[in-house]
């Protein structure tokens, strides 16, 4: 089984590319992130033309996530335990309408989406941005990671053998190569402060990067602004963070750095793993004898 995680940064705008792409590239299940729109905006269509399932969670024309998947999606959820809002506090309606708030009234943005698939629990994740390190949103998004940590901590509790897949655009670079982009300063930026990767770090034991170990270098994403692509000046900022369960499974992976060319592209491209369910039933296996090839 093909599983990506993409964010498509407006899918109204690139459903024909990313379609296109789902099809040329035999992908059996697409996370998404920064979809822009609500489900009854988003173009079905397409997908559906193409044999896709979807789930979808978007409030508005900010954030949003989504699944595209050949396969049947269960479990769906829209928020894990403890996920804190952003924004200012909002009265709850006379009717119980309205959106979804945290613990504080504070309303829930759309970032993140679960779904079970063959049994491996995925999460479509859109971790918040940080703006600045002096911006309420940065302590935003080390809250939110911190709660889906601390999910995380518990599904894997409840069920160690779970096949847990972590994936989008985490809005981290954990390490320097990880940040090629003159625009970032350390102790001055986001994406790069210590606490945003001591955040990410504190995930390791639960899950891991599974793509690293087959794509030890690149980028994931680069700016629109001042030629950051044809001068490689990227970040690595879009993860695929598989528990052990889901790590050994997966016998492939690749960076698609050519869907950052063309027209109309996202600022960022795809990341993929290829996952072998028999590995499973194979005793002793080790993961570094020889597996095969899948993308050549």
């Amino acid at each position: 089984m093909r599983i990506a995680t993409w964010n498509v940064n407006s899918i109204r705008a690139r459903v024909d590319r990313v379609v296109d792409w789902l099809i040329r590239e035999d992908v059996d299940v697409l996370a998404m992130q920064e979809i822009k729109c609500r489900p009854d905006q988003f173009p079905r269509e397409r997908f559906e033309a193409a044999g896709y399932r979807l789930e979808i969670h978007g409030l508005n024309q900010w954030n949003g996530v989504a699944f595209a998947s050949r396969l049947p999606m269960t479990d769906v959820a829209t928020t894990f335990d403890g996920m804190p809002g952003f924004g200012d506090p909002v009265e709850p309606t006379l009717d119980g309408t309205g959106p979804a708030v945290d613990a504080h009234g504070i309303p829930l943005e759309a970032r993140a989406l679960g779904v079970t698939v063959n049994d491996q629990r995925l999460w479509s994740l859109y971790v918040p941005n940080g703006r600045s390190l002096d911006h309420a949103h940065y302590a935003y998004k080390l809250e939110w990671l911190r709660a889906l940590r601390t999910n995380a901590q518990g599904w894997l509790a409840d069920r160690p053998d779970l096949g847990l897949a972590l994936m989008g655009d985490w809005n981290i670079a954990p390490f320097d190569a990880d940040m090629g982009d003159p625009g970032f300063t350390p102790g001055v930026s986001t994406h790069i402060s210590e606490p945003e990767r001591e955040m990410f770090h504190s995930f390791e034991g639960l899950v891991s990067d599974v793509v690293r170990p087959f794509v030890p270098e690149g980028y994931t994403f680069w700016d629109y602004k001042q030629l950051r692509f044809p001068r490689n000046q990227g970040m690595r900022i879009d993860f695929i963070m598989g528990s052990e369960a889901f790590r050994d499974i997966v016998v492939e992976a690749r960076i698609d750095r050519d869907e950052r060319k063309g027209d109309g592209p996202s600022d960022h491209v795809p990341v993929v793993v290829e996952v072998d369910f028999s590995l499973h039933e194979q005793d002793g296996f080790d993961a570094g004898d020889d597996m095969p090839m899948i993308f050549g």
